[in-house]
């Protein structure tokens, strides 16, 4: 792999130049949008048809529409085919993610006194219904089903579905239906890209229309969630995948180079950079890059190269500390890792993330995998207002008030100037006299 690494200064950068630099390749669908919705209105016509069709077209995988379900044999086979091992790592994983969100799960209800005798607060409830999206098209992803599925079982969703696409033997992958039952999913089909969302959004004969759907995806898929937002709620935008490496002079550039090959090789449609205001780290990061790619495959070091020599990828030298922590903060990154020596010295300024690993001892692995926090993390800037998926995700809240005979008065006194103000007449008679009449019988 002989592809140069992008260097870029900002302080050599025009704000046009510098702009380019925090753009995804998700920002503008434009491109997408004409085919998925003529995918999103076949299946609305067809439904399994055109999901078996699609199957067939898109996933090369053999598909009819009578199969778009996996069967009970196709668990079955699943668990008995899995490695071991993998299956052991998984339960590892499963163990901390399900902690991870039930601790983070909100009490059912709460009550507070606001005034004498006047009590609001909250009542969470699970939603209805939803369906975790798992990706496939540049590998086998059960981390995503776990991510996924454990915190909406741990919510208490009632109807929990998963759709991820199926393989070139036209089934599920296997550790991804292991996944499903370890979460305690029992239905999973075969069904991915702008095809699947569709079908969630408005059902099949097979597939049940949901509430919510949760997951990441492609641009295809990032522009169907938009397109059927208006039937949907399709929750954290999740798109391709992206990391800042926030690097100080403490470390060693190598250690950055290493980490920052974790996200660049998910696809050519990633992106990743090293800021740093270290040029020592820059460039030994910069050296070590290629001989890292010559320990990994041609397909994930090839999606990396493309990553890091292409149009949003690369080592970023800011002049100081303060430019590299607004640079990163401007990006909003999906993952972000501080590496330094002392991070948490940092991470008081960092503003816009949707997860921060601090130290080097927490490369972006051990989030995707292990640690339990949810990798299912906002992209292409969002972070600056949305959250990672959670258990909150798959609840809503419902406001409770209760207000007592003594307290009223002051309180219907206030509201009803406030209504009699903005010409709300039925508001205000609602707290005059007039129920004072009514409730002295």
């Amino acid at each position: 792999m002989t592809r140069a690494v992008n260097f870029h200064e900002l302080a050599l950068l025009s704000q046009g130049e510098r702009q380019r630099l925090l753009q995804r390749t998700e920002t503008d669908l434009s491109s997408y949008e004409e085919k998925v919705r003529a995918i999103i209105d076949a299946v609305r016509r067809e439904g399994d048809e055109a999901l078996a069709r699609f199957a067939r077209d898109f996933d090369k995988a053999p598909v009819e529409a009578s199969q778009i379900q996996a069967t009970e044999e196709d668990f079955a086979a699943a668990g008995k085919a899995l490695d071991p091992q993998v299956k052991s790592a998984m339960d590892y994983a499963a163990e901390a993610i399900r902690k991870f969100h039930e601790d983070q799960k909100p009490e059912e209800m709460w009550l507070h006194e606001m005034r004498p005798g006047a009590f609001a607060g909250d009542r969470v409830r699970p939603i209805p219904s939803a369906a975790c999206y798992v990706p496939r098209g540049k590998g086998a992803f059960p981390s995503v089903a776990l991510m996924t599925s454990i915190p909406a079982k741990v919510a208490g969703v009632p109807e929990l579905i998963i759709v991820t696409p199926p393989g070139p033997n036209g089934k599920v992958d296997d550790a991804t239906l292991v996944a499903a039952r370890m979460a305690g999913v029992d239905k999973v089909f075969k069904a991915g890209g702008a095809q699947a969302i569709a079908a969630v959004a408005y059902g099949t004969k097979t597939v049940p229309k949901v509430a919510k759907v949760i997951g990441p995806g492609s641009p295809w898929v990032a522009a169907a969630k938009r397109m059927v937002s208006h039937v949907i709620d399709t929750g954290t935008p999740a798109g391709p995948s992206e990391l800042i490496v926030l690097a100080d002079d403490t470390i060693d550039g190598r250690l950055a180079a290493l980490d920052l090959l974790i996200e660049s090789e998910h696809g050519p449609d990633s992106s990743a950079y090293l800021v740093t205001w270290s040029r020592r780290v820059a460039e030994e990061a910069r050296a070590a890059i290629p001989h890292y790619w010559a320990k990994m495959g041609a397909q994930r070091a090839g999606f990396s190269a493309t990553v890091l020599s292409g149009p949003v990828g690369g080592i970023v030298l800011a002049r100081d500390e303060d430019e590299a922590i607004a640079f990163t903060n401007d990006y909003a990154p999906e993952h972000l890792e501080v590496l330094a020596r002392e991070p948490f010295r940092y991470l008081g300024r960092l503003d816009h993330a949707g997860e921060i690993l601090l130290g080097e001892h927490t490369p972006t692995t051990l989030g995707n995998f292990v640690l339990g926090p949810n990798h299912v993390l906002p992209t292409s800037g969002w972070a600056k207002t949305a959250s990672p998926v959670s258990v909150f995700d798959f609840m809503k809240r419902t406001s409770i008030a209760y207000v007592t005979e003594k307290a009223y008065p002051e309180l219907a006194l206030n509201a009803r100037r406030l209504a009699t103000y903005e010409g709300f007449e039925g508001h205000a008679n609602a707290v005059s006299e007039l129920r004072d009449e009514i409730l002295k019988g």
